[in-house]
């Protein structure tokens, strides 16, 4: 695993935190939207860059 692939992966399940928190707090959908968006692109990205 590449530190770009750690990154990224990392940054993607802090922010699925972050839409789980948001949303438990009820602020706007739309707000929750773009960050989970956000989220799926850098795990997409991080799964992307594993090296296997």
């Amino acid at each position: 695993m590449t530190g770009a692939a750690a990154l990224f992966l990392g940054v993607g399940l802090f922010l699925v935190g972050g839409v789980y928190s948001f949303a438990k707090q009820g602020l706007p959908k739309g707000v929750v939207v773009l960050l989970g968006l956000a989220s799926g692109l850098c795990l997409v990205a991080g799964a992307l860059r594993l090296e296997v």
